[in-house]
């Protein structure tokens, strides 16, 4: 378990209070799991953001009437803390019974204390049902890898060994797979989720990329964790002169979480997919 998780309300059980407080929000120091990555805050190898969508929303106008939308968060990934999850959702509930004037406002105050927790800016948007609803469902870029037939019976621990290079060949493509599964460190809950992962350098084994992918099947840690180590992990093996790794979570509790990493500045787009 992360060492500031056990003080967390994730796992316990927690009063809903509907009247905004922003002091539940819970943050988590991303050092120790950098530490274990072996990498400080002064040598991330990695840009990128953590997206977050909360299709839980909702608060009052001055009139009382309520209003429901759905909120958008990036979290820059070199931010010192990340926000437990629970804790996000127990913040955005105190919202329900909380009049704003506005949508400017409501969206103020939240970049306020998402960003006085993250420990940098969050970058807040609002979106009505309309707007999300006319961009639908997309599916993940480049070739699925799920197909594959490969075998495996160790799902313990992520197993970077497994990962193998085509010799003598120099490629760029992205890879995707819809097998990636992890469990909350603290509740044990599991985490679905699909994985991209684009790169410039040497071949990458498809079948080996899966088994590998796979191996996190009963691997305890958060989102975030997850794809920095695949990131790292791929890096190590290919050397490459791009990667981009980035996942798209399954929602849980009103809120899916969604980490890029990559080697560049990129143009990034939080588009659904069909199991979100």
């Amino acid at each position: 378990m992360h060492p500031a998780a056990e003080h967390s309300p994730l796992g316990k059980s927690s009063e809903y209070v509907a009247t905004y407080t922003p002091s539940l929000l819970f943050p988590i120091p991303r050092t120790a799991k950098w530490a274990e990555l072996g990498v400080t805050a002064q040598t991330l190898p990695w840009l990128g953001v953590d997206f977050w969508n909360c299709f839980e929303l909702s608060w009052l106008l001055p009139s009382g009437k309520p209003v429901v939308a759905i909120g958008e968060f990036a979290i820059p990934a070199d931010s010192p803390n990340i926000i437990e999850s629970k804790s996000f959702k127990l913040y955005l509930n105190s919202l329900n019974q909380t009049e704003f004037a506005s949508i400017a406002a409501l969206e103020a105050c939240l970049v306020q204390d998402l960003s006085a927790a993250a420990g940098k800016p969050v970058g807040v948007r609002i979106r009505s049902l309309g707007e999300v609803q006319g961009e639908g469902v997309v599916g993940l870029p480049g070739v699925c890898i799920d197909d594959l037939d490969v075998s495996i019976s160790n799902y313990e621990q992520p197993q970077p060994e497994l990962l193998q290079c085509d010799s003598g060949r120099v490629v760029e493509e992205t890879l995707h797979s819809h097998l990636l599964k992890s469990n909350c460190p603290v509740t044990g809950q599991p985490d679905w989720g699909s994985v991209a992962v684009h790169y410039r350098g040497a071949a990458l084994n498809h079948a080996s990329l899966l088994t590998y992918l796979i191996s996190f099947r009963q691997h305890a840690d958060f989102h975030e964790q997850c794809v920095e180590r695949i990131y790292l992990d791929l890096k190590r093996l290919l050397n490459p002169q791009t990667l981009t790794v980035y996942a798209r979570y399954v929602r849980r509790g009103g809120l899916d979480i969604n980490p890029y990493r990559s080697t560049e500045t990129i143009t990034l787009q939080n588009l659904r997919l069909v199991r979100q």
